[in-house]
């Protein structure tokens, strides 16, 4: 990130948040193993109460754990961060079935051995801890208490909750913890990046859906107008129309080569001439068995239409597979979607609510129901996975980068299909 970009970051935040800059008052959940840097561009060793070592561990599970354990010894947090959305749900989720575990370590001032903890690191971090039966005694009796809304019981005095991203494969967890944890706390995605480079910051965190402010110096940035012509002719930031759908060409730097990223914004307005996007989707996450081209951001949408007719459901994670990927696994009907999902609050699903997630599909899509009728799009497939499936997977992914909701990755596949339950 630039440093003007995190200066206008630190100052929005200041300015809604007026004691979010406290000093050791941000508890940082971020998994970053080849640099100890934090989402606003530098170390503020003042601003937070996360020792750096700590997301520079080798093992996704043991650093969000240990930063877990270092936030928990501080109820006066004004913000807690996190790289990704889903580092926060995972560690959110270690909290649900470990937090006895924790309390004893708040309690004795330790850290347990754990896999991908190394000793001497485990020693380091160890020596920064002192022991705390207070703290440890107010964990117990919350979490006690069930987890909806853990997160403000736990940190009364918490502000905010700030993501790296918020979007796309994202969004799925921002609204988990939204509707749990996190219920009552605003989110807040400071920065849109693409492809590593600081392209926008979000002037406006008390705004729902994220909007950025597209800064003209930071890249060289073109656009397309969608849906697409036939001969695409690109614009520059000046001619860009407020309300319009644009696909982002990048070229991030002088020399370097010029690139369509796949990403989709739309114009929501203006600010002092700088135009304001909304990302929309990105064109590589769409679902293509027949050139119907669903994107994940439909898809999941219909997904959510199919859990609410599942009495007592909780969408927690999912992945689409075309079939194709599946090889002569997916049998001898047409080309179909294979989607794996992982529920709370249900154990299993009847053969006619399965079918409600190609029900809703074909209602929200029609010429996905044309394929069906016509038989060219087989029935889709929908498989149950055990508890904490999709958080071995992101350990397996082993990159501090979102998880793609279309998976075309088979040994991420074949991981996947050993945790099916039914």
């Amino acid at each position: 990130l630039t440093a003007q970009g995190s200066l206008l970051y630190l100052d929005t935040l200041h300015a809604t948040f007026p004691h979010a800059l406290a000093p050791r008052s941000t508890a940082l959940l971020s998994w970053t193993p080849s640099t100890a840097c934090t989402p606003a561009g530098w170390p503020l060793p003042t601003l937070y109460c996360t020792p750096a070592e700590a997301s520079v561990l080798p093992s996704r599970a043991a650093a969000l754990r240990v930063q877990l354990l270092f936030a928990l010894r501080s109820r006066a947090l004004r913000v807690l961060e996190a790289g990704l959305a889903a580092e926060l749900h995972d560690a959110l989720a270690t909290l649900r079935t470990d937090w006895p575990g924790l309390a004893q370590d708040l309690a004795l001032g330790r850290l347990s051995p754990q896999p991908g903890l190394p000793e001497g690191a485990r020693g380091r971090l160890e020596a920064l801890l002192a022991p705390d039966a207070t703290r440890a005694a107010e964990l117990r009796a919350e979490c006690a208490h069930g987890f909806e809304g853990i997160v403000q019981r736990l940190w009364p005095q918490l502000e905010v909750v700030v993501v790296g991203t918020a979007q796309g494969a994202e969004r799925l967890y921002c609204d988990a913890l939204r509707q749990a944890d996190c219920k009552g706390l605003p989110f807040y995605c400071p920065f849109y990046q693409v492809a590593g480079v600081l392209l926008g910051v979000n002037l406006w965190p008390e705004k729902p859906a994220p909007r950025f402010l597209l800064c003209p110096d930071w890249a060289f940035c073109e656009f397309l107008p969608c849906p697409a012509e036939e001969e695409p002719q690109a614009v520059l930031l000046g001619e860009l129309w407020e309300g319009r759908e644009y696909g982002l060409v990048l070229t991030a730097r002088p020399g370097e080569y010029r690139c369509r990223t796949g990403e989709v914004l739309r114009v929501t307005g203006f600010h002092k001439q700088c135009p304001v996007v909304e990302p929309m989707r990105r064109e590589s996450q769409t679902l293509s068995v027949r050139g119907e081209s669903i994107s994940e951001e439909q898809f999941y949408q219909s997904l959510c239409c199919a859990v609410g007719m599942w009495p007592g459901a909780r969408l927690v994670d999912y992945i689409c597979v075309e079939s194709v990927l599946l090889g002569a696994s997916s049998g001898v009907c047409a080309p179909h979607y294979e989607v794996f999902v992982e529920l709370r609050g249900l154990r299993d699903l009847s053969e006619g609510q399965r079918y409600k997630l190609d029900q809703c599909l074909q209602e929200n899509f029609p010429i996905y129901k044309s394929f069906r009728f016509k038989g060219s799009i087989g029935p889709l497939r929908l498989h149950l996975v055990g508890a904490g499936a999709f958080a071995q997977l992101r350990e397996a992914l082993g990159s501090p980068v979102p998880m793609p909701r279309v998976l075309r990755e088979e040994r991420l596949l074949q991981l996947i299909q050993s945790t099916v339950i039914s």
